[in-house]
């Protein structure tokens, strides 16, 4: 079977990215896209999720959910 691309470890870490998104969206309740907004807002796509990606990639979902729901709240009620 023919391979289609190669994976880098952008591609993990925006893969890894979109389910935090998605996942933390369910837990709010709300749009996907407006997890997202709110994670570019508070600029946690990058200074979170990328950066600390190392270490929690390795994490349970439900954990990775918890701590970006709970950093997107504490860094909101700070602005």
């Amino acid at each position: 079977m023919k391979k289609l691309f190669s994976r880098t470890e952008a591609y993990d870490k925006v893969h890894f990215a979109v389910m935090a998104i998605e996942n933390g969206a369910q837990k709010l309740n709300i749009p996907a896209q407006s997890m997202e907004q709110r994670l570019m807002k508070t600029d946690l796509i990058h200074k979170r999720l990328f950066r600390h990606y190392d270490m929690l990639h390795t994490q349970s979902l439900e954990y990775v959910t918890d701590d970006i729901v709970e950093t997107l709240q504490n860094r909101e009620a700070k602005l």
